[in-house]
C-alpha cells in the first residue's frame, strides 16, 4: 500500500478569506464547517482539497511549491483576466507571441501560481486531437437526462425514432450501455477476449438484451435515475482507471478513453432515437461531438457539421456528397495502437 495525497496545506495570515479568493478560481466549495475568522478553511477542490492555516509569520520568500492551473472553457489569456478580476496580481509574464508559455501570477496574500494553456489551446498548438474524458461522459449524460425529463409524452412504449425497440427498452439499454463499459474497466485484470459475465437476455421479445433493467414501476423518472447512474459509475471508472488500461469490446480491444467516447456516442444517438418520439429538442454541443468523431470515427469528414457528421456515421442521417451509411463501426483500439493517430 501506498499514499495518496489529502490536502495541499498553505499558511496564509487570514485563512477563510484566502480560501475565498481559491474558492472563485477553482470554482470549488468552501467546507460547511468553516466561517470567517476561523484559523483554518478548506477548499473542496477535486483530486486534492486546499487546506489554508492561518500562522503568525508573514511570507517571506518565493514559494519553493506552487500551483500550476489549467483553464476550463476559457482561453489561457481570458481566465488570467479573470483571476486579476477576482484580486490576484501580475507576477512574470511568460507568454509568446505564438501562443505558447504561461503567466505567473499571485494571490492576495503573494503566493505564486501558474495559468498555463487550455487543453484546446494545448491540442492548437501542437496539432493533436483534444481527449474525451470523465467529464465529458458526464456533460452528456446530464443533457440527455435534463432533455428527456422535458417531455410531455406519457406513453414510453411507442418505437423510438426509426428503431424497432420501443423508448422506454431504448433508454434501458442506453443505461445498460453504459454500466457495461463501466464494467469493462472495473477487475483488475480486464479481459481482452470477453465481456465481464453478466447474464444478458430480454425483458420481453425483441427486446434488447440487458444486464440490468429499471423497475416499470418507478415510471420514466425512475428510468432516467437508473441512466444518470449508470452515466456516472462510467465517468467514475473512466477517471480512475489508468490510461494503460485495456480491456475487451467486440470492435477491438479498448482504453478507458475509447470507453468513455463509445457510452458518449451512445448517449447521443439513442437520444436522437428517442427525441422525436418523446418531443423534445436535442442537439448535442458541436465540441463534445467532435472529439468523440476523432477518436472512435477518424476518417469521418471534417469539414461538416460535427452532429450532422456524427448522426450520419452512425446511419441516421444524410451528409451532402457522401453516400448513406447503411453498416458501420467505430473504432474503438486506441488510435496509436492502430497506426491512426
Amino acid at each position: 500500500m501506498t499514499s495518496l495525497v489529502r490536502h495541499i496545506t498553505i499558511d496564509c495570515a487570514d485563512a477563510y478569506k484566502l480560501a475565498g479568493f481559491w474558492s472563485g478560481v477553482l470554482g470549488a466549495p468552501l467546507s460547511d464547517e468553516d466561517a470567517p475568522g476561523d484559523p483554518e478553511a478548506l477548499v473542496e477542490a477535486p483530486g486534492a482539497a486546499l487546506l489554508f492555516i492561518s500562522v503568525p509569520e508573514p511570507k517571506s520568500t518565493k514559494n519553493r511549491l506552487h500551483l500550476d492551473i489549467q483553464p476550463q472553457g476559457r482561453t489561457r489569456d481570458e481566465e488570467v483576466e479573470r483571476l486579476l478580476g477576482l484580486g490576484a496580481t501580475l507576477v512574470a509574464d511568460h507568454r509568446r507571441p505564438n501562443g505558447r508559455g504561461w503567466a505567473t501570477l499571485a494571490d492576495p496574500e503573494g503566493n505564486e501560481f501558474c495559468v498555463e494553456c487550455g487543453a484546446a489551446e494545448r491540442a492548437a498548438l501542437t496539432g493533436t486531437r483534444l481527449p474525451v474524458t470523465a467529464d465529458d461522459v458526464t456533460t452528456a449524460v446530464r443533457l440527455a437526462v435534463d432533455a428527456l425529463r422535458e417531455s410531455s409524452v406519457d406513453n414510453w412504449l411507442v418505437p423510438a425514432g426509426s428503431l424497432e425497440w420501443d423508448c422506454w427498452g431504448t433508454a434501458e439499454h442506453l443505461s445498460d450501455d453504459l454500466f457495461s463499459y463501466a464494467a469493462q474497466l472495473g477487475p483488475r485484470q480486464p479481459s481482452l477476449d470477453t465481456y465481464v459475465p453478466y447474464r444478458w437476455s430480454a425483458d420481453h421479445k425483441g427486446g434488447p438484451m440487458n444486464a440490468i433493467f429499471a423497475d416499470r414501476s418507478a415510471g420514466p423518472a425512475g428510468l432516467l435515475q437508473t441512466l444518470e447512474a449508470s452515466g456516472a459509475l462510467l465517468a467514475a471508472m473512466v477517471r480512475t482507471a489508468s490510461p494503460e488500461v485495456r480491456s475487451y469490446h467486440s470492435y477491438g480491444v479498448s482504453d478507458p478513453e475509447g470507453f468513455a467516447a463509445m457510452g458518449i456516442v451512445e448517449t447521443l444517438v439513442h437520444v436522437h432515437d428517442l427525441a422525436a418520439s418523446l418531443d423534445v429538442r436535442w442537439t448535442p454541443p458541436a465540441d463534445l461531438c467532435d472529439r468523440v468523431l476523432a477518436r472512435l470515427f477518424p476518417d469521418a469528414p471534417k469539414d461538416a457539421d460535427r452532429w450532422a457528421v456524427l448522426l450520419w456515421a452512425t446511419g441516421r442521417g444524410e451528409l451532402p456528397g457522401h453516400p448513406r451509411v447503411t453498416s458501420w463501426k467505430w473504432q474503438s483500439a486506441p488510435l496509436e495502437e492502430s497506426g491512426r493517430d
